[in-house]
């Protein structure tokens, strides 16, 4: 495993977890390093492996031998999504962290408009496809947009949120509002957007929304009946959490901060 870290803070992390990704992650890092590379930014790029039990480590390792700022960080086993995001968010070290799909539904040069929301302000800014419907490049299958419109219905009900797209899987944050968010986040698999995002409002972070251009990967995972069931079960924890005062606990301190992010 390539277990380099910069010995200083940088301006952008980005979190990609992955589980049985071998058929995709090899196009998804090409990707995003090729954009790292021409919009020059100062960023690592850490590949979360969920246990996978096919060749996607491998392939990340190839790559990590000649990307420097390329990390491959492993899970103890298969955990989950959200897991994965914590993992990968709670090891970053860049003065801006954000995490994205390892399909790349939202094309990573996207990342812009998240990065520029948090310079005008935001604590975490989240890609959503419901904003801007004109920006969906490829849409997914009718059933889909239903249950998944129902499942965002839902929760912003259940967890009051006020956002058109909790469950976009886009979203940046600043370092130190990650630290705070992530080492809070209880929810290990695909519910865990939901509460991310109730942590940050309760804890008076500033959230905004931002449209992204999005394309839908039919090889998605999701299953909205199965899984949907499940997060639904996931948000009535997140409720227990917020009255028996899990999200109000003190964090740990980092001494170290990150610079002030430059674009």
């Amino acid at each position: 495993m390539n277990s380099k870290v910069s010995p200083v803070p940088i301006q952008i992390s980005i979190v990609i977890p992955a589980y049985n990704e071998s058929a995709r992650i090899g196009r998804t890092l090409e990707e995003t390093l090729r954009v790292v590379a021409e919009r020059q930014w100062d960023a690592e790029v850490l590949v979360v492996n969920d246990g996978s039990t096919d060749d996607t480590a491998a392939i990340v390792q190839g790559f990590a031998s000649s990307h420097p700022q390329l990390r491959l960080i492993e899970n103890p086993g298969n955990r989950g999504k959200g897991y994965s995001v914590r993992h990968g968010m709670l090891k970053a070290v860049g003065s801006i962290v954000m995490f994205t799909d390892a399909d790349l539904s939202a094309p990573i040069e996207e990342a812009e408009r998240l990065f520029e929301m948090i310079r005008n302000g935001a604590d975490v800014a989240i890609g959503s496809r419901w904003l801007e419907r004109k920006r969906q490049t490829v849409h997914q299958p009718l059933y889909r947009q239903f249950f998944g419109r129902c499942f965002n219905a839902v929760t912003r009900m259940v967890m009051n949120l006020p956002f058109a797209d909790t469950q976009c899987g886009f979203k940046a944050f600043t370092r130190s509002a990650a630290r705070t968010i992530f080492q809070l986040q209880r929810i290990e698999r695909w519910g865990f957007d939901p509460e991310i995002l109730f942590i940050a409002i309760k804890r008076g972070y500033r959230v905004r929304e931002v449209p992204v251009t999005w394309g839908h990967d039919e090889r998605s995972r999701i299953s909205y009946l199965k899984d949907g069931l499940k997060m639904l079960e996931e948000l009535a924890y997140v409720r227990w959490n917020a009255l028996t005062g899990v999200y109000n606990r003190e964090v740990k301190e980092y001494p170290v901060e990150a610079p002030a992010a430059k674009f």
